[in-house]
């Protein structure tokens, strides 16, 4: 505040604004922005492996699943037709080697049938070649 002392006329109070402290508090906060700021942002390396453009071999949209199945009598069938456990191996690999890079087995069992009989021929087919066993849940239509 300032008071106005000259001339005829009574003094009065005039207001004038003193924004020194104003000035003095924002240069102090900009100076602490600038310091924290570099602070703040976290940094981190990343290495990531080279893209390598794999050569993938697309299924054929035409060809047939290849569907394991067990009946109640412990019987093993392959696509609707029985096949021996010794040779079901044998020929699951002759299966997926004609079918281009696409191991994918369907698994399918009746509710009767005898679970050890089942998981023998989940594991037989694993050693022949089938990457992923899909686990039917309703049963194919032949």
């Amino acid at each position: 505040m300032g008071i106005d002392i000259g001339g005829p006329k009574k003094a009065k109070v005039r207001p004038a604004m003193n924004i020194t402290p104003l000035v003095d508090v924002v240069l102090v906060l900009l100076i602490i922005f600038m310091v924290v700021t570099p602070l703040l942002t976290k940094q981190f390396w990343v290495n990531l492996p080279k893209n390598e453009e794999k050569k993938e071999a697309k299924p054929d949209p035409n060809a047939k699943p290849v569907v394991l199945s067990v009946d109640k009598a412990g019987v093993v069938k392959l696509n609707n037709e029985p096949i021996a456990k010794d040779q079901l191996k044998e020929k699951l690999k002759r299966v997926f080697a004609a079918k281009n890079g696409d191991h994918t087995l369907f698994f399918t069992a009746e509710e009767d049938a005898p679970f050890g009989a089942a998981v023998e021929a989940m594991d037989v087919a694993r050693a022949g070649g089938a990457a992923p066993i899909a686990v039917l849940t309703v049963k194919p239509k032949s």
